[in-house]
């Protein structure tokens, strides 16, 4: 791994993103996928599945603070669904596209030869890597910066196309699987009329798959759907 190509690929990484590290095989790390090691068994390095799980917590971690902080009046509920939004693996995977983590990725020829690049778990699960290893190397405000300038500081608009798919997959999972369409029902609503939330619940005959909060019924149905989502994995 110690080439020239792959020293020039980390310094324009770093460049990218504007932090250097202090210790360049944890940033290494993080873009070695386990399939590279199952050709390379005289690698003495791990796969970056140890910070991807990092990543996860620390991630999951700045992404709660600042929502809780961001929006005082919201419940538990709302948050939660908000949160899943912006860390789900289309979205991650999307953030690592836009920085190219895939270009830099180690990995077997057939994950290679089979698209491990565009792969949107491998890029998710190398984002959430990256994380582990900034946290790891310059510590939590400059991890925090980092996931404020990719995710924070673009939230509402990355959880709204989040969502937006949300009750369209789960169309397609049910028929697939159930042969059957969920169908959507108002549980309860609340507040005054310039605060007003509904809570919405999605359903399989009289199953109740999952049940959403939101600003709207279509916001709440949405979030519905996530949360059906959630529980079928």
């Amino acid at each position: 791994m110690n080439t020239p190509q792959t020293f020039r690929l980390l310094v324009k990484l770093q460049d990218s993103i504007d932090i250097h590290f202090k210790e360049d095989k944890l940033l290494k790390n993080a873009f070695i996928h386990r399939s590279y090691l199952n050709e390379h068994k005289s690698f003495a390095g791990q796969s970056n599945e140890r910070l991807e799980f990092l990543g996860d917590s620390v991630l999951s971690l700045v992404v709660s603070q600042f929502l809780y902080k961001d929006l005082p009046q919201s419940p538990e509920g709302e948050l939660t669904q908000l949160r899943a939004a912006l860390v789900r693996t289309e979205t991650l995977a999307k953030l690592a596209k836009n920085l190219s983590l895939g270009d830099y990725l180690f990995l077997s020829k057939g994950e290679e030869d089979s698209g491990g690049r565009t792969n949107k778990t491998i890029l998710a699960n190398t984002f959430e890597a990256v994380i582990g290893a900034i946290f790891l190397d310059q510590g939590v405000d400059v991890v925090g910066k980092f996931i404020e300038q990719n995710i924070l500081n673009n939230w509402r608009e990355l959880a709204e196309s989040a969502v937006s798919d949300n009750k369209s997959k789960l169309q397609e999972i049910l028929q697939q699987k159930q042969h059957k369409s969920p169908i959507y029902k108002l549980i309860n609503s609340w507040g005054p009329d310039h605060e007003r939330k509904f809570k919405v619940g999605v359903y399989l005959e009289d199953k109740l798959l999952g049940a959403g909060v939101g600003k709207n019924k279509q916001t709440a149905a949405q979030n519905a759907a996530q949360d059906a989502l959630a529980r079928l994995k």
